[in-house]
Parts: structure tokens; C-alpha cells; sequence
């Protein structure tokens, strides 16, 4: 009763039952958060945007074998046009991609648009291939070339144990880190894109300290273009083919289009920034490592950033290591967050399981893809044969490059009056094709095994796309077992279908009748 005699006298002074709603209002509080609509959150703004692009083209390569250009190209003059060039290529390329992400905003990049375009079975064997092979390989190079040069100091003269490099790659850590917040994984994105363009800034100041001592004899146009042999037409194409590698991962903003903020706006912006600034980084790093090093100094050395670190930084020339393996670790973070969302579109799609278009039902990340992202990359490192599979992954990826620009082509045939919020002039697509029919014709000339393997391993996913996708009236048994699998895997990693954004299904259904938005 309220107000009654508590037996010593005086009279309580709070009502009956205020203790038990106290206690229950400060359990409430304790609650986590969870969000009002479970959905992939937009924390992908303007500078993480660019950093995605910028950290997934800066890998390893530009510190260790930008070689290749020289070795092909045959002139040090030479080798600087193709990487001139191999930038203006990408840049052809990455403007195609910003008319297609804004035309057909979701997520998986060039998965997406080939399903949208061609159909189902199309972007099934893209998606195949990538998942099987293409993604965890070069996740597995990075991870290994990042636990290579942590553990070099520690065995300066022989090759680090198996074991030790497969445990410290890294990958367990970051899957954590892409598990856990979009907005943590971000921002190692950020900084360790900063810390990738620092360790190239200091190598390109060093370069330019050298230049302007007078060290640029090699430089100078007559001795530049010197040739000591006249490259064929087979030797400049595998030139532009090896620029072009160094620069791939230039279209992993358009896997990520649904967690960008405003991506009309910031996708085209984005990549309007970051691939001239990679271009002029890149050409001026090559312009540094030749005032310093001679064409055949630079043909001998396995890791050019670092023999450039131990003539000129002395001491100091320990920053070079470092600065490739930072620059790996970043690495690792961008292709699992991006690789990830590529699997989260397969799912959603029909493609792939359905526990894959899940995510966490507080933090909004795609938990299951991450963790098969996570598991093929640790079978690739396993297997050990990497630089075996990553030729066959150059091969499946520049294929799915032409693949998805000659689908902008038929899909301004197909729909020539959909809004495009960007509309590239013809000429961008046509001489990036060009270009892409060029390289991939020497590369069937002069690697046709691998081409071929390379193709079969992409032409193994039409009978599982007839029987996993296609077929539909499948046993009642094979169904049960999925829902059990599915029902399992919510429990473990705490995941729920995502729901849909009402503003996004308005937009999608303006796209289909083919409005402005």
C-alpha cells in the first residue's frame, strides 16, 4: 500500500513496486542497440570511397616487381609511356564502370551488371569463377607476400617456415575486423591507403632529392628510348598487360554501391579522383626508382622498393619492408570487404545459399560470406600452388572485364531510353574493348594452356548452375537439409535477411519503368 508505516516509524516514500520497475528500466538500458531496420548500412562515404579504390589498386606490385613493364618494354622511355597508358586504360575502364553502378545500383559489381544484362547464367559462371578461384588466390598472394616481409627481419637469410607465413597472413584478423563494423574496417581502409601513399611519397621525394642532384642521366629522352632490341608487338602488349595488373581493382567501389553514401554522386566523384592520383603516384614512383637504380639493377632485384631502400635510405632503408607490408595488410582488408559483398549479391540473386544474403542482425555485416570468403582464402593457402592459380585468375578477370563493358554496349541497344544519371560517350567502351580484345589475343597466343585452364575453370559452373539454380523441383530431401543448413548457420552468426529500403524500392521501380529519379 502506498505511503504505509515501514515498522521504524517513519513511511516509505516510494510507491510499492518502484524497485522492480527500476531495476527493469536499467536492464533495459544495458541492452545492446539493435537497429529499427536491420540493412546494409551507407557508411561508405566520398574519402572512404576513395580509399577503397585507391587501397585495392595499391598493392604489393608497385613496391616489389614493376619490372615486368621494363623487362617487355625493353626502354626505360618506354616503360614510362605504358604505365602512362596503363592508367588512361583503367581510367577508360573505371568510366564505363560509373555509368553502370549509377544505371544499375547494386551491389557485386560486374556479377551484378552481367546477370542484369545477359541473364542468370552469365553472371552465375563470373560469380563461379570468383568465388572458386579468382578472389581467395589473390586474397592468398597478398596474405602471403604480407607475412613474407613481417617475418624478414626475424629470418634475414633464409625463406621464413611454411607455417610461420600461413599463420601470420592475416586473414583471420581482418575477417574479425569486417565481422565486427563496417565503420572499423573502413577506416583501416583509410588509414593504411594513407600509409600505402606516404611510403610511396618518401620513395618519389627521394627520387626527386636525386633528380635534382643531377642523378637523371637515364632519364634523359636519348638515353630513355635507347633500345637494345626492338620489342615486337607481342612484347608491348605483355608491357600493358603487366600495368594493367598493377592497377586492377579499380572497379571494387561498383561491389560496394549499396553501402555508399549518395553513390549518384560519390562513385563517379571517387573515381574521377583516385585514378589520376594513382596514375601520376605510379609514373612518378617509376621515374624515382629509375633516377637511382640502372634498367639493369632494377631487372635483378625481386623487391625494386626495397634494393631502392637499401642504395639510398641506409639506415632507414627498414621502411621499405614495412611500407610493403602495410600496404599488403591494407590489401587484404579491401578484397575481403569487397570480395564479401560480391557472394552477399550471389545469395540474394538466387545464386548462391541463402544464408549468404544474411547479416548480423546489430552490426548489418554479411557475416556468412565473409566467413566463406575467410575459408576459401585459408584452403588456397593450404594448397600452396598460388602462383600457379593466379594465372589463371589474371586471365578470368580481364575476361570479365570485357564481358561486363561489351554489356554497357548492348544495354544502351536493349534500353536505349532508361535514365542514366552518367552517359559515357561510345568512344570510352569501344576503345577500351579495343584495347582488352588486343591483350587478350596475345594472351591466347602466347599462354594458351593457361588460357584454356583458365576458361575450363570457368566453363565447370554451367552443370552447377543447371543443377543447383536451374533445376527447381529438386527432392523434398535435398530442400529439407538446405533449411536445417540455413536454420544452423542463423543460430551460429546471429544473421537475418536484410530488409528493404522503401526510398530503394521506389528508385528500383522508377528504374523499371524507365524515369528519371
Amino acid at each position: 500500500m502506498d505511503g504505509q508505516n515501514d515498522g521504524s516509524g517513519g513511511v516509505c516514500s516510494r510507491p510499492h513496486g518502484a524497485a522492480t520497475d527500476g531495476k527493469k528500466k536499467k536492464k533495459e538500458e544495458r541492452k545492446e542497440k539493435i537497429p529499427d531496420r536491420v540493412t546494409l548500412k551507407k557508411e561508405i562515404g566520398l574519402l572512404s570511397a576513395c580509399t577503397i579504390i585507391i587501397g585495392n589498386i595499391i598493392g604489393s606490385g608497385i613496391f616489389i616487381s614493376p619490372k615486368g613493364v621494363l623487362e617487355h618494354s625493353g626502354s626505360v622511355g618506354l616503360a614510362l609511356v605504358v604505365w602512362l597508358l596503363g592508367g588512361c586504360i583503367a581510367a577508360l575502364g573505371s568510366l564505363c564502370y560509373a555509368e553502370l553502378g549509377v544505371t544499375i545500383p547494386k551491389s557485386g559489381g560486374d556479377y551484378s551488371y552481367v546477370t542484369e544484362i545477359f541473364g542468370g547464367l552469365m553472371g552465375f559462371l563470373l560469380l563461379w569463377s570468383a568465388v572458386l578461384i579468382m578472389y581467395p588466390t589473390t586474397l592468398a598472394v597478398i596474405a602471403l607476400t604480407f607475412s613474407s616481409y613481417v617475418l624478414q627481419p626475424v629470418f634475414p637469410n633464409c625463406v621464413p617456415p611454411y607455417m610461420a607465413t600461413r599463420m601470420l597472413s592475416a586473414t583471420l584478423l581482418l575477417t574479425w575486423v569486417n565481422c565486427s563494423s563496417v565503420r572499423m574496417a573502413t577506416r583501416i581502409q583509410d588509414v593504411f591507403t594513407v600509409g600505402k601513399l606516404m611510403a610511396l611519397g618518401l620513395i618519389i621525394v627521394v627520387g626527386l632529392v636525386q633528380i635534382f642532384n643531377g642523378n637523371y642521366e637515364a632519364l634523359t629522352p636519348q638515353v630513355a628510348f635507347s633500345l637494345d632490341r626492338t620489342p615486337s608487338v607481342g612484347q608491348i602488349a605483355l608491357a600493358f598487360l603487366q600495368a594493367s595488373f598493377a592497377f586492377s581493382g579499380w572497379n571494387f567501389l561498383n561491389y560496394v554501391t549499396e553501402e555508399v553514401v549518395e553513390p549518384r554522386r560519390n562513385l563517379p566523384r571517387a573515381i574521377y579522383i583516385s585514378i589520376p592520383l594513382v596514375t601520376f603516384v605510379y609514373t612518378l614512383t617509376n621515374i624515382a626508382y629509375f633516377s637511382s637504380m640502372s634498367p639493369e639493377e632494377l631487372l635483378s632485384s625481386n623487391a625494386v622498393a626495397v634494393t631502392f631502400g637499401e642504395k639510398l635510405l641506409g639506415m632507414f632503408s627498414v621502411i621499405m619492408p614495412i611500407s610493403v607490408a602495410l600496404s599488403t595488410f591494407g590489401g587484404i582488408n579491401g578484397y575481403l570487404f569487397t570480395s564479401s559483398r560480391l557472394c552477399f549479391s550471389g545469395a540474394r540473386e538466387g545464386h548462391l545459399p541463402s544464408l549468404l544474403a544474411m547479416i548480423h542482425y546489430r552490426n548489418c555485416t554479411p557475416i556468412p560470406a565473409l566467413l566463406v570468403c575467410c575459408t576459401a582464402t585459408i584452403v588456397i593457402l593450404c594448397i600452396g600452388e598460388t602462383h600457379n592459380l593466379i594465372n589463371y585468375v589474371s586471365f578470368i578477370n580481364y575476361l570479365s572485364y570485357g564481358v561486363t563493358i561489351a554489356g554497357l554496349l548492348y544495354y544502351r541497344w536493349k534500353k536505349p531510353n532508361l535514365y542514366r544519371p552518367i552517359k559515357v560517350n561510345l568512344l570510352v567502351p569501344v576503345c577500351y574493348l579495343m584495347f582488352w580484345a588486343l591483350l587478350l589475343g596475345f594472351s591466347l597466343y602466347s599462354e594458351p594452356v593457361v588460357c584454356g585452364v583458365g576458361l575450363v575453370i570457368m566453363l565447370t559452373g554451367v552443370p552447377v548452375y543447371f543443377l543447383g539454380v536451374h533445376w527447381k523441383e529438386k527432392p523434398k530431401c535435398i530442400y529439407n537439409f538446405i533449411e536445417r543448413a540455413t536454420y544452423v548457420g542463423q543460430r551460429l552468426c546471429f544473421v537475418v535477411f536484410p530488409q528493404i529500403d522503401p526510398i530503394e524500392i521506389s528508385r528500383h521501380l522508377l528504374l523499371v519503368w524507365e524515369l528519371p529519379v
